[in-house]
């Protein structure tokens, strides 16, 4: 395990040190709680009212969640292999460099620190703010922005300390949440509630372009199924814990998101349910009263503390990875003398606070569900590639049952962007011509950069792995 980073030792000051190894503070515990951690977010407690107003069948809308689970499932081996042949934090910054080249690495590295995380944490303390609202006497836009100070400033403080937040905070989470799922199930469903058992109406409702543009939003509340490959290199035993994580992780996620929607369908009038966002509180309101569902408003707020700080403690691992081959960004490499990358959380902070200020919920949700899953696509692509370009590289893990899982996650993925294209056309090109700028600048700067290797294949720092 390395120390060579911040380990306390110093005078405590907060001074901030060169780029070096980090400190390996997460076992596969943390590892693991940490993912579980990034997919339990908004996009639960949020996104079925959504994805009922289009697709009024309970029974469609479970196999929803269920097939959303079985894509991160294909995507989380595809990773897998990916981490444990570069353990390195950065996650698709790091792979897409290696596979495809350090233009689409650095355009990766960018939507992950932004639309990645960034995003993502404006949407929970969005979140956060609109169910903190309803049992205190105070408007969403506060209580999200103090949230996201709150626990910003203490990963920029101390790495291990935030470490330690974050699984106890988690374990909240799982821990409230099982209980609640316990307790909706045995109460009786409300009238004129979605059967979760398929009717006539079932084959319909899968076949409609409404359930394809639903699966977006379900793929969105699955998003941070890939969270430990982001901070790898703090990962004790990266190359056997990360895969393991990541595995682990997206199961335990995906039984709890099926008993979740389980207890909403079950809690909540169809006619209700229909177009609502808080989801969680409208379903705690009918299964325990007013008194009750804000108590339970109040334990969904604090749980969602527990996402805001995941993203915080991943998303500037993504900056530190490109400041470690980037001049241009050497400003995020540093780590302070308590082993925390103070100035990229201090970064990340800055662009949750810019999308909390200036945009909606619904906004913020739609660009960040689309091009999270057109950069996992490729991903998974370069992970296919990297097997044919280059077979010897180490794989500890390999994706079992390969190809069938990555082209399992290509197709559905695949389909789901395609509709969303249809849906959404100018968001699609708009993102699509940014991106195809960045393309273009750094193509006509990579022959001038000697930091950039003419192999396209990602640098390495000494000590960093493979």
């Amino acid at each position: 395990m390395s120390e060579s980073t911040g380990n306390g030792t110093g005078t405590g000051t907060g001074a901030e040190l060169p780029a070096a190894a980090p400190r390996q503070v997460l076992d596969l515990r943390a590892a693991t709680l940490l993912v579980i951690a990034n997919m339990i977010g908004t996009g639960v407690f949020t996104t079925l009212g959504l994805q009922a107003a289009g697709v009024p069948d309970g029974a469609a809308l479970l196999l929803l969640w269920l097939l959303g689970g079985v894509i991160a499932a294909c995507g989380a081996l595809v990773y897998a292999e990916l981490a444990a042949a570069l353990p390195r934090s950065g996650g698709e910054y790091v792979y897409l460099s290696r596979s495809f080249g350090p233009a689409v690495g650095i355009i990766a590295g960018w939507i992950s620190a932004t639309v990645g995380f960034a995003m993502p944490i404006a949407l929970a303390a969005m979140a956060f703010g609109q169910y903190a609202a309803t049992v205190l006497p105070v408007s969403p836009k506060p209580l999200a922005v103090g949230a996201v100070i709150l626990i910003a400033s203490l990963h920029a403080f101390d790495v291990a300390l935030g470490a330690r937040f974050q699984v106890w905070m988690t374990l909240l989470k799982v821990v409230a949440i099982v209980l609640f799922c316990i307790v909706g199930l045995l109460l009786p469903a409300a009238p004129g509630a979605l059967s979760p058992l398929p009717g006539a109406d079932t084959p319909a409702a899968l076949l409609s372009p409404a359930f394809a543009l639903s699966l977006v939003y379900v793929s969105y509340a699955y998003s941070g199924w890939n969270a430990a490959v982001y901070v790898a290199a703090e990962v004790r035993a990266p190359q056997r814990v990360v895969p393991q994580a990541l595995l682990l992780g997206t199961g335990a996620v995906t039984l709890l998101y099926l008993l979740l929607n389980w207890v909403f369908l079950r809690s909540t009038a169809a006619a209700e349910l229909a177009g609502t966002v808080e989801v969680g509180a409208l379903a705690a309101a009918h299964l325990f009263g007013a008194a009750g569902g804000a108590i339970i408003s109040s334990m969904l707020a604090l749980l969602l503390l527990s996402t805001i700080s995941a993203m915080l403690l991943a998303g500037p691992r993504v900056f530190e990875a490109m400041a470690a081959d980037r001049p241009a960004l050497s400003l995020f490499g540093a780590r302070n003398r308590r082993g925390a990358p103070t100035r990229a959380v201090l970064f990340s902070l800055g662009l949750a606070l810019g999308l909390i200020l200036l945009g909606t919920f619904a906004e913020v949700l739609a660009f960040a569900g689309f091009t999270l899953m057109l950069s996992s696509l490729l991903t998974v692509l370069g992970a296919m590639r990297l097997r044919r370009t280059e077979p010897a590289l180490p794989r500890p893990f390999r994706v079992p049952w390969y190809p069938w899982p990555a082209l399992v996650y290509l197709f559905l993925t695949a389909a789901a962007l395609l509709v969303v294209t249809w849906s959404e056309p100018w968001l699609v090109l708009a993102g699509l011509c940014a991106m195809a700028a960045w393309w273009w600048r750094l193509s006509r700067r990579r022959s001038d950069d000697p930091k950039i290797p003419r192999d396209g294949r990602c640098p390495r720092p000494p000590g960093a792995g493979l």
